[in-house]
């Protein structure tokens, strides 16, 4: 797990803060990886120890390059048009997070595969929403222009210094819900899991739900910087994931 979230926070330092050539930077540490899952040489040692994670496993390493690509698109594309094109950054950005998770707890299967991807791109939503206005000033807007146009909202509405706007609030209440029906198409993945590694599991699950309580509760209004979601608030989604487990294995008539 260290390895990998060593890997990831590597990856998107790069991306986010690297003072040269990003792109070419990012292209470096993709053919170093790629020698490194061969065998050991002299590669950044942040590189070494995911490769050697990989082999360890014997998992499929395309998620390490999956986080590559998403920092790539990053440079490349600062909006993007449709919810569809918002997923398909998901797929890049955020679900081979999960997808390593999975391999670390060797539960790497193809329903376990899908649900996470559920979980992390619901969580990557809830993300994006909390961080509008930071997104905005870095010169990035994640949520869907097709969005923007459908509340009637301009973008740098989110760095007004006023409280939001009613269309705003709208708009991000729209997206929390979508982030809501992701994040519980996912719960199931609890339920697939090992019993020591479902606390966890359910503790990524039931933070996004409380990172949207956190939002909702000031009425989706996004001009205050996003609070830490309250240990109340994630205890009370944490005893929820399993209490809704039976539920979730009931045949549907």
């Amino acid at each position: 797990m260290l390895s990998f979230y060593g890997f990831a926070r590597f990856v998107d330092e790069i991306g986010d803060a690297y003072s040269g050539d990003r792109i070419a930077a990012l292209d470096w540490v993709a053919a170093k990886t790629k020698a490194a899952l061969v065998g050991p040489g002299d590669e950044h040692p942040l590189i070494a120890r995911a490769a050697a994670s990989v082999r360890e496993l014997e998992t499929d390493p395309r998620p390490l390059f999956d986080l590559l690509e998403a920092n790539r698109m990053d440079q490349r594309n600062t909006r993007y048009e449709t919810f569809d094109d918002l997923l398909r950054y998901c797929t890049f950005s955020a679900n081979p997070v999960g997808r390593l998770v999975l391999a670390a707890f060797r539960c790497d299967v193809r329903d376990a595969r899908e649900h996470s991807d559920d979980i992390c791109t619901g969580l990557q939503i809830v993300e994006h929403c909390a961080d509008m206005a930071e997104d905005y000033r870095a010169g990035r807007i994640y949520i869907p222009a097709e969005d923007w146009r459908r509340f009637d909202v301009e973008p740098s509405a989110v760095t007004s210094p006023a409280a939001s706007s009613y269309e705003l609030r709208a708009l991000v209440a729209f997206e929390l819900a979508r982030a809501r029906r992701f994040l519980d198409a996912g719960l199931p993945l609890v339920d697939l899991l090992a019993p020591r590694l479902r606390w966890a599991t359910a503790g990524f699950w039931a933070g996004g739900r409380a990172a949207i309580d956190g939002i909702a509760s000031r009425d989706f209004d996004v001009s205050a910087p996003a609070a830490t979601p309250k240990a109340s608030r994630v205890l009370l989604h944490l005893v929820d994931a399993f209490v809704r487990q039976p539920e979730l294995r009931r045949p549907k008539p």
